[in-house]
């Protein structure tokens, strides 16, 4: 059964940092491109972040850009969100998600993790 597994969010201050992981298990995510994705109350899931299965190429949202940085380790089938400058708006819960079926941008992807929960307070 494959299973992608968030954690490292948390309550930070404005201007603050965190840093996600998202561990995957059931089979080998080497070869597929990984997102992360976060959703605030009451608002739609939106596109953060994405890295290809290489790691060589990665694309942001224009509202996290020069502030987050996405990245991959592929011997511990993990991906990373580093997460610097954070404005309260960033507050949401965020998810990594693999098994791109459609455009990076849109959450059309197979496999899903649970979400982490990120509240920055100003």
């Amino acid at each position: 059964q494959v299973q992608l597994i968030e954690s490292g969010g948390g309550l930070v201050q404005a201007g603050g940092s965190l840093r996600l992981s998202c561990a995957g298990s059931g089979r080998t995510f080497r070869n597929d491109a990984m997102g992360w994705f976060r959703q605030a109350p009451g608002k739609e899931r939106e596109f953060v972040a994405f890295i290809t299965w290489s790691g060589s190429s990665t694309y942001y949202a224009d509202s996290v850009k020069g502030r987050f940085t996405i990245s991959r380790d592929n011997a511990k089938n993990t991906v990373y969100l580093q997460m610097n400058s954070l404005r309260p708006e960033d507050t949401a819960v965020y998810y990594c998600a693999t098994g791109l079926s459609g455009r990076f941008y849109d959450p059309e992807y197979d496999y899903w993790g649970q979400g982490t929960q990120v509240t920055v307070s100003s």
